[in-house]
Formats: C-alpha cells, sequence, structure tokens
C-alpha cells in the first residue's frame, strides 16, 4: 500500500513539475503577442455578457529596448509598460496568445510595420460607439487593425453587432445610452473573444 501511494505522489509531483515550466516557459513574450484580461467596468462587463467571453480587454505586446509594453486603446489610444498593463485587470490575471508557428512567424520587418502603423494610431480617442473607422479606436479593434495593416495577416473575421447577444438588460442599457434608438446594427466589429477564439493563435 505504501509503494502505491508513494507512486502515485512521484507521478502527481512529476505532472506539477512539467506543468509548471510549461506555463513559465510562456512568459517569455515575443513582439506581437496578444495580451487578454477582464476589466471590471460597467461597459466591459456588457461586452463580456455580449460577447459571452470572460475577457474585456486587450493589447498587442511590443518589447522596446528590453522593456515589454502593450498598445491598448484605452482614452486615448497608447502604450503602456506590461507591469503596469497586468494590475489593471481583475486580480491581476491575463491570458496571452501568440501566431502558431505553422500559421506564420512574424518577421523583423513586419514587427517594424506593426510599430509603425500602431504609433499612428496612439493619442487617438478611445471609440464608444465601437465604429469601424480610424478617427477614434477600441481594443480589439487596434489589434485587428495593426496586425492587419502592419502584416498582412487577417487573425479572424468581423462580425456586426447584431450577431451578438444583445438581449442582457445591462448590455441593452448600455446600447441605449451609446445611441438612443439608432443602434447601428450592421456595424462591422470585432471582439476581444474573437481574436482569442482565432484559429490562427
Amino acid at each position: 500500500m505504501k509503494k502505491i501511494i508513494l507512486s502515485i505522489v512521484s507521478i502527481c509531483m512529476v505532472l506539477l513539475f512539467s506543468c509548471g515550466n510549461s506555463k513559465t516557459n510562456f512568459t517569455e513574450f515575443q513582439n506581437g503577442d496578444i495580451i487578454f484580461q477582464t476589466s471590471e467596468s460597467e461597459q466591459c462587463e456588457a461586452v463580456r455578457i455580449a460577447t459571452n467571453s470572460k475577457f474585456s480587454h486587450c493589447g498587442i505586446i511590443f518589447i522596446e529596448e528590453g522593456k515589454t509594453y502593450v498598445y491598448e486603446a484605452v482614452q486615448p489610444v497608447k502604450i503602456t509598460l506590461l507591469s503596469d498593463w497586468i494590475t489593471h485587470g481583475k486580480d491581476a490575471k491575463y491570458v496571452v496568445k501568440r501566431l502558431k508557428k505553422s500559421v506564420a512567424q512574424l518577421t523583423d520587418s513586419q514587427v517594424k510595420a506593426m510599430k509603425t502603423y500602431g504609433s499612428k494610431l496612439l493619442n487617438k480617442n478611445y471609440d464608444i460607439y465601437l465604429g469601424w473607422s480610424d478617427s477614434e479606436m477600441y481594443c480589439s479593434e487596434l489589434v485587428w487593425k495593426i496586425y492587419q495593416n502592419g502584416a498582412n495577416i487577417e487573425i479572424c473575421e468581423t462580425k456586426e453587432l447584431k450577431d451578438f447577444n444583445l438581449e442582457n438588460p445591462l448590455v441593452k442599457r448600455i446600447l441605449y445610452q451609446r445611441y438612443g434608438s439608432q443602434i447601428p446594427f450592421n456595424e462591422k466589429v470585432v471582439a476581444p473573444s474573437q481574436l482569442h477564439d482565432s484559429e490562427l493563435l
């Protein structure tokens, strides 16, 4: 009986060590990684409900001069030190995803083009109306467009606003606050959940 127990304990320790190593390795961030978190504002809660996802905010990681930053669309679009960005999420938890090796490896020229395009969007206002023009930006739109315009990679297909879960009372209230009775159901949008669930990542 003791031998069986010892064997089980040994197996569990090996599994724990393996999982720990795997998790540790993935914290080695790379240019172009997409990072997700759950924010706790009322609007972010509405986004989470409407998209049936636990994520309500995202950004794109770039490494410059040995420091790791997140390009994000808040008010305004800005570059945030990764360590600060993490603290803004619920319980400081986050998820990072990157392109599958079988899909593509970002080249230096692609990363440079992505940074250049992202820099052009800095200081633009946050888009509370979720419009698709470049005059204002929301978080997942910023990430999608940096990949599309900088690396010529479409992370996921876009949807229309009407494709999401808009029947929840909180979602309805936020929509009414934003648009009144003129809700743009056919507006092209992309949500953090779509990026997170992309088959390319």
